[in-house]
């Protein structure tokens, strides 16, 4: 079941803790501040030094030339593809990543660009020999092989740098470019205990999502060589993604960039702990990568688990019958999470 299926039933009056999505978090009261006395301006003419604050800053820590503000991470992920390549040309990269599983075929239908996804493997990469038997000869029968699009974090696991390089090395060989979906890299930038140039300066360009494990309300960042940076900002106008005085949202991700980052390591261990938690209960299969957890109950009761957590205030995606995925997230506080443990123990006691 897709991880964006709604669970069905009542949600409960009461949430103690909602485990759906990083994507859940609101903005604190910190935030909520300095989105209030943000400078502002117009963005289309280049005017909101918000704005101009938050890609300067996203750039430069990223080691790059440029950087865009974008309201989606599907957006920044769509100008990039189309910024990279011309139609009937091809981005090869995962079937189960965003960009070709849940971006709702975007490259394709507004930029005739091919997806050629392969085989995701158990770590999350993508294997280097079916990414050079992929890239096409030239040859007039063929899309043009022009990009490679790989994702860091896939499912909340972390594919190592070294795996990155063997990938990103096949795709350079051919002269293909190289793109990153790093909606949630501080994530993988937090597992690998380096630092974000670490694995942006081995893409072309990455996007970054501020709207999950950061907590900011909205928005995502492009960051890359400024003639991609160009032509993106062209397409984020065509596709509908010019914004005016945003400022109010780049001040919301310059704050998560200031106070949320280096707090991803307690989601990542409370994630193991709530893994923990559920192996010791004995009641299914459990795996936990960074701040997800996935657990699939032996008797295949989702829907009746998640009926429970409800009622003590604790919500979960629990539709379907295949694997639960529970996300940590800076939303879920001391009391809400002792809540779900104390309810998963109530029971499988």
């Amino acid at each position: 079941m897709s991880q964006y299926t709604q669970t069905p039933g009542a949600r409960p009056q009461q949430v103690l803790c909602d485990l759906r999505s990083d994507t859940v978090t609101r903005p604190d009261a910190g935030m909520r501040a300095v989105m209030a006395d943000a400078e502002v301006g117009d963005d289309v003419y280049g005017e909101d030094p918000s704005i101009n604050r938050l890609e300067s800053a996203l750039a430069e820590r990223a080691g790059k030339e440029a950087a865009l503000f974008l309201p989606t991470g599907t957006q920044s992920n769509l100008v990039a593809m189309l910024a990279h390549c011309g139609r009937g040309e091809e981005v090869i990269t995962g079937r189960d990543y965003h960009v070709y599983k849940y971006e709702a075929g975007g490259a394709s239908a507004l930029g005739g660009v091919v997806l050629d996804a392969l085989r995701v493997s158990e770590d999350g990469g993508l294997e280097p020999a079916e990414i050079a038997a992929a890239i096409k000869e030239d040859d007039s029968h063929h899309p043009i092989s022009r990009l490679l699009s790989l994702e860091n974090t896939h499912n909340g696991k972390v594919v190592s740098l070294a795996r990155l390089d063997k990938s990103i090395a096949v795709a350079r060989d051919a002269g293909l470019a190289v793109h990153l979906d790093g909606a949630r890299v501080f994530n993988a930038v937090t597992a690998l205990g380096c630092e974000l140039t670490d694995i942006a300066g081995r893409f072309d360009s990455v996007s970054i999502c501020l709207s999950k494990g950061l907590g900011a309300p909205v928005g995502s960042v492009l960051v890359g060589p400024t003639e991609i940076i160009v032509r993106a900002r062209r397409l984020r106008k065509m596709v509908g993604g010019g914004m005016r005085q945003a400022g109010v949202l780049a001040a919301a991700g310059l704050y998560a960039l200031e106070h949320n980052v280096t707090r991803l390591a307690e989601d990542h261990a409370r994630a193991a702990e709530l893994a923990e938690t559920l192996r010791g209960l004995g009641a299914g299969t459990v795996a936990h990568n960074t701040n997800m957890v996935f657990f699939t109950p032996e008797a295949g009761n989702n829907a009746a688990l998640g009926a429970a957590l409800a009622e003590a205030g604790v919500v979960i995606s629990a539709g379907g019958s295949g694997a639960i995925r529970m996300v940590l997230h800076k939303d879920v506080t001391s009391e809400g999470f002792e809540a779900t443990l104390a309810a998963l123990r109530s029971y499988y006691g």
